[in-house]
């Protein structure tokens, strides 16, 4: 997906009377060679949709309280940016973490992360990340934390270290509320 049309996607729906700022998420995609982008859902649906960005620049979350940013990122993520994996036979559904990134750019801009540690099996064979993601708002901050391991023997994705932090990544947002719908799906 293009990077200007995952930021169409990000931004949501502009006021009525506000000036055309950003292209509202039903908006067709503009004749082009690439492949049309999907309709999304109205702001009306229980699925995730962006606010105003005034100026060009993420300012949504910026002085709002932590509940409605917590809401914001508990909403379902568009199929379009969800992507499916096979490992092990096993059918996997998850949010790149670049696409996790932005959407906690867009609607928790003051959000914080860190690498807490990395530390490999005592055999060598296996990388393990802790990572941390905070959430700041108005009147609360909050933060989760989660773990991701790779193989060092795997190399199909990247590099052992960033696969696993980037599942970290994932989950801890996940632990937010970001994409967690993913893996209620997976119980059915």
């Amino acid at each position: 997906m293009a990077s200007g049309a995952l930021a169409r996607l990000l931004v949501g729906r502009r006021a009525a009377t506000a000036p055309l700022l950003a292209r509202p998420f039903a908006a067709k995609a503009r004749a082009s060679r690439r492949p049309q982008e999907p309709d999304f859902p109205s702001e009306d649906e229980d699925d995730f949709a962006g606010g105003e960005v005034a100026a060009g620049a993420p300012t949504e979350g910026i002085s709002k309280p932590l509940a409605e940013v917590l809401r914001e990122l508990g909403k379902r993520v568009p199929e379009a940016l969800v992507k499916t994996r096979v490992e092990d036979g096993f059918s996997m559904k998850y949010i790149p973490w670049h696409i996790v990134n932005k959407i906690l750019n867009v609607h928790a801009p003051e959000w914080s992360g860190d690498v807490r540690s990395i530390v490999y099996s005592s055999d060598g064979k296996s990388v393990s990340v802790i990572y941390r993601v905070t959430l700041h708002g108005t009147d609360a901050e909050i933060y989760r934390e989660a773990t991701g391991t790779a193989s060092v023997d795997d190399t199909g994705y990247g590099d052992p270290v960033q696969k696993a932090e980037a599942m970290a990544f994932r989950r801890a947002c996940a632990r937010l509320g970001l994409g967690l719908h993913l893996y209620h799906e997976d119980m059915s």
